[in-house]
């Protein structure tokens, strides 16, 4: 079975669902102060573009772009159903968070994500992603790492 991604409303059961596992998995890794979640309001504004990754129909990931006001966005709420791992939900999400960055036109890609979370790291790094000092209202925290990648027009 194939694996579609594409641009969709966040307000629905199985986008819900993820965030709600996102939100607890969060939780279970870092204090509060240390969880920079955006709650699904946030996620409905016209700033961002939210993606989601279906599989035989069922959804099994998503994730945001918002778009930052500087000509750069962030990568929000990425997440992937837990029992759909394996079938490269992760990579696909970002090859799709990449090309829509590059339709509307930013500069660069940036995210914060955390050091308990080696898999989501290595992902990034295998795109391209390098760490860069805090950016926008993030400020220094040792659970967080920020990470930046430049686009090509």
């Amino acid at each position: 079975m194939s694996v579609s991604v594409a641009r969709e409303l966040p307000r629905q059961p199985g986008v819900l669902r993820l965030l709600t596992q996102s939100d607890a998995y969060m939780a279970s890794l870092y204090p509060a102060e240390s969880n920079h979640l955006v709650d699904v309001s946030s996620l409905e504004r016209p700033e961002v573009s939210f993606l989601v990754a279906r599989h035989a129909g069922e959804i099994v990931g998503c994730c945001a772009l918002v778009a930052s006001g500087d000509g750069t966005a962030e990568i929000k709420r990425l997440f992937v159903d837990p029992a759909a791992r394996g079938l490269s939900i992760g990579r696909l999400l970002m090859e799709a968070i990449e090309e829509e960055g590059r339709r509307l036109g930013f500069s660069a890609i940036r995210l914060e994500t955390g050091t308990l979370q080696p898999e989501a790291i290595g992902l990034y790094r295998r795109f391209g992603y390098l760490e860069i000092a805090p950016f926008g209202s993030y400020r220094p925290d040792p659970l967080s790492l920020f990470m930046e990648k430049r686009l090509s027009t």
